[in-house]
C-alpha cells in the first residue's frame, strides 16, 4: 500500500460526547474517581500479595500479573480523556494515538489470556488439589504468564499495524474517547472489509477460545465442588472461585459485545459506553471483588496494617 503525507494527521481530534457538553461534567467526575480507585486498588493487591508470605501462591502470582496489567491498561488512556474532557481542543497527538493504541490493544488481548490462565489455576487447585503443587510449580507459573503477556503483544504489534497502513486521506476525526481499533477503522477512506475479518477473527482466538476454555474448567469445577462432602468445603470452594467468575463475566461480555458483534451506526454511541465499562470500570472493581470476596485477602490487609502500626511504635 502506498502512503502519502496527506493521509497521515499529525494529530486526531477525539469526539467522545463532545455533542453533548452537559455529559462532561458527570464524564469527568467517574472517570477520575475510577481512575484513583483503580490505582490504589491494584497497587494495595500488588503490595500484599508480594509482602504476605502466605499469599506467595500461584492464583496470587496471577492476580499481581492481573493488578500490574490493569494499572498500565488504565493509564494509557485515562489520563488523556481528563485532560479532553477539560478542554476545548480534544486532541492527541499522531505518535500519541498510535502509543495508545499499542498498549491498549496489547494489554487488553493479554487480560484475555491472563484470565483463562486463572481459570486453569482454579481448576487444578479444586479437581486436582493433591497434586496442586507439583502441577503448578513456579517455572510453569512464569512460563504461562509469560506466554500471556507475549502473546497479548505480538497480537498488538499485528494489529496495529494492519490499521495504521489504512489510508486516512486526511481524516482525524476519531468518534471515540481513545484511540481503539474499530474507531481508527472508520476513518479509513478504503474499503475495510478485509480488516474488519482479520480483527472478527482475531477476536474469536482471544475472546471466545479463553471463554470456552473457562466455562469447560468451571464446569468440571463444579462437579468437582457438589462431591465435597462439607457444607463448609462447598461454600469456600464457590467462594474462591466466584470472585474470578465475576471478572470473567464481566470482561469478557462488554469485550465480546464491542468486537465480535456487526458494525451498526446505531450502535455507536452503546459501543463508546461499552468500551468504557471494559476499559475503566472492570479494571476498577477488580480489586475490589477480589479483597471483598477473598479472606485471605483481607487477613492480608490486617496483618499488613498492623505491622505497618507496630513498625511506627
Amino acid at each position: 500500500m502506498i502512503w502519502v503525507n496527506e493521509s497521515i494527521p499529525q494529530e486526531f481530534i477525539l469526539l467522545g460526547f463532545s455533542d453533548r457538553p452537559w455529559l462532561e461534567l458527570p464524564l469527568f467526575v467517574v472517570f477520575l474517581v475510577s481512575y484513583i480507585l483503580t490505582i490504589f486498588g491494584n497497587m494495595a493487591i500488588i503490595l500484599v500479595s508480594r509482602l504476605d508470605s502466605k499469599l506467595h501462591t500461584p492464583m496470587y502470582f496471577f492476580l499481581t500479573n492481573l493488578s500490574l496489567l490493569d494499572l498500565c491498561y488504565t493509564t494509557s488512556t485515562v489520563p488523556q480523556m481528563l485532560i479532553n474532557i477539560c478542554s476545548t481542543r480534544k486532541v492527541i497527538s499522531y505518535s500519541g494515538c498510535v502509543a495508545q493504541l499499542f498498549i491498549f490493544l496489547a494489554l487488553g488481548s493479554t487480560e484475555c489470556l491472563l484470565l483463562g490462565v486463572m481459570s486453569f489455576d482454579r481448576f487444578i487447585a479444586i479437581c486436582r488439589p493433591l497434586h496442586y503443587s507439583v502441577i503448578m510449580h513456579q517455572r510453569l507459573c512464569l512460563q504461562l504468564a509469560a506466554a500471556s503477556w507475549i502473546s497479548g503483544f505480538s497480537n498488538s504489534v499485528l494489529q496495529s499495524t494492519w490499521t495504521l497502513h489504512m489510508p486516512l486521506c486526511g481524516h482525524r476525526k476519531v468518534d471515540h474517547f481513545f484511540c481503539e481499533v474499530p474507531a481508527l477503522l472508520k476513518l479509513s477512506c478504503v474499503d475495510t472489509t478485509a480488516n474488519e475479518a482479520e480483527l472478527f477473527f482475531i477476536s474469536v482466538l482471544f475472546l471466545l477460545i479463553p471463554v470456552i476454555l473457562i466455562l469447560i474448567s468451571y464446569a468440571f469445577i463444579v462437579q468437582a465442588v457438589l462431591r465435597i462432602q462439607s457444607a463448609e468445603g462447598r461454600r469456600k470452594a464457590f467462594g474462591t472461585c466466584g470472585s474470578h467468575l465475576i471478572v470473567v463475566t464481566l470482561f469478557y461480555g462488554t469485550a465480546i459485545y464491542m468486537y465480535l458483534q456487526p458494525p451498526s451506526p446505531n450502535s455507536k454511541d452503546r459501543g463508546k459506553m461499552v468500551s468504557l465499562f471494559y476499559g475503566i470500570i472492570t479494571p476498577m472493581l477488580n480489586p475490589l471483588i477480589y479483597t471483598l470476596r477473598n479472606k485471605e485477602v483481607k487477613g492480608a490487609f490486617k496483618r499488613l496494617i498492623a505491622r505497618v502500626f507496630l513498625i511506627k511504635k
